[in-house]
């Protein structure tokens, strides 16, 4: 894999990449320990696909790994998927929190939109979650409510400022 920088001059990774670093840091968290089967079984490919992809992770200085040994995240790899994790969780969050999708889609929705946010529009739904999370109000918010209203029904509830 050759490096491909972004213009912030940071590695560019494909999302495939990214889900390899993903699972690791998850097997290392779960485990104590990530081996190339495990990868193999988590992510559901081959022994040679995950080898492959960890030799390519390695050439980035992303992993470290011993021929038949354990694979490890090295500092700045375990950097990336800690951030990739982070925006799993906001994404799976929203998904199910704010639009009520069902766990089941959300996750796998999360899993694909992770990749293809831009850092702004992360930020911002970070952002948004916090607001919610600490929104001094008991209950659900009155637009909150008036927009699950207008997801079952269609009918756009009076707002007031109209």
């Amino acid at each position: 894999m050759t490096k491909t920088m972004n213009k912030n001059n940071k590695l560019k990774l494909s999302s495939n990449m990214e889900d390899y670093l993903e699972v690791i840091n998850i097997l290392d968290r779960e485990k104590g320990f990530a081996r190339v089967k495990d990868i193999s079984r988590l992510m559901n490919v081959k022994n040679p696909s995950v080898t492959g992809a960890i030799s390519k992770l390695e050439n980035n200085n992303l992993v470290k790994h011993e021929k038949y040994g354990y694979v490890e995240l090295t500092i700045k790899g375990k950097e990336i998927a800690q951030n990739i994790q982070k925006k799993h969780k906001i994404f799976q969050r929203f998904l199910t929190i704010v639009l009520k999708i069902n766990p089941v889609t959300a996750e796998k929705d999360s899993c694909q939109l992770e990749h293809a946010i831009s850092s702004e529009t992360y930020e911002k739904l970070t952002k948004f979650i916090e607001f919610i999370d600490t929104c001094p109000e008991t209950e659900i918010p009155g637009w909150l409510k008036s927009f699950y209203h207008f997801m079952e029904t269609g009918e756009r509830p009076v707002c007031r400022n109209e």
